[in-house]
């Protein structure tokens, strides 16, 4: 395993463990970003199902490219929809080994306006 896949494993384990000792049976926001698109999806631990998740591949955002802020954005913004509709407001958020800057501080953001809370 290379030296940056290790850190990047490690840090996420490190922000994973924080979040389930604070997450109080809330569910958890999950991002994962490529280089190329963006996925997210809320994700209830206590049952182990995601309840409700977007990405920057589906046909009805009608993105030209998936791997930029405005598209981040729109993935954040369904995504707290679905989660709405789904009955869940509250979340914590798991930003995985990413840093909260760029796309993921889009997606976050876009997520709150839509009306999840964490």
């Amino acid at each position: 395993m290379s030296a940056l896949k290790d850190t990047f494993s490690r840090r996420s384990r490190r922000v994973r463990h924080t979040l389930k000792r604070a997450a109080r049976g809330r569910a958890r926001l999950s991002v994962f970003r490529s280089s190329k698109h963006i996925y997210a999806q809320v994700i209830d631990d206590g049952e182990g199902k995601t309840v409700a998740a977007a990405s920057s591949l589906e046909k009805d955002l009608k993105l030209p490219k998936g791997s930029d802020l405005s598209a981040a954005e729109a993935v954040g913004k369904l995504v707290a929809e679905r989660a709405v509709k789904a009955g869940i407001k509250d979340v914590v958020f798991d930003r995985g080994g990413y840093i909260y800057h760029g796309r993921v501080k889009a997606l976050a953001d876009a997520a709150r306006e839509a009306g999840l809370n964490f």
